[in-house]
């Protein structure tokens, strides 16, 4: 079943490649979506897939940048099929 999530992380997650790396993760995920710096620091996701693909990628975010993230905030919700692709916002 196909779900949609939001997350928002803070710490120090911009000026790392954190995006790049990101979208590189969420493209081997079959995860599609976006991905953006917010003006307060932290970065937004809004991410759509299977659920198993979903923690399979925040897992993999998680990994790769825990040197990095202070905090995140999750938000489940249903999948809206908008999403063709995984991108960066600006």
């Amino acid at each position: 079943m196909k779900k949609r999530l939001r997350l928002f992380y803070s710490g120090r997650v911009q000026g790392v490649g954190f995006r790049y790396t990101v979208e590189e993760i969420a493209r081997k995920n079959k995860v599609f979506g976006w991905v953006k710096n917010l003006s307060d620091g932290r970065v937004e996701i809004t991410a759509e897939s299977d659920e198993e693909a979903l923690n399979g990628f925040i897992s993999q975010v998680k990994e790769h940048f825990f040197r990095y993230i202070e905090d995140v905030e999750m938000e489940w919700l249903p999948a809206t099929g908008e999403f063709s692709d995984f991108e960066i916002v600006f």
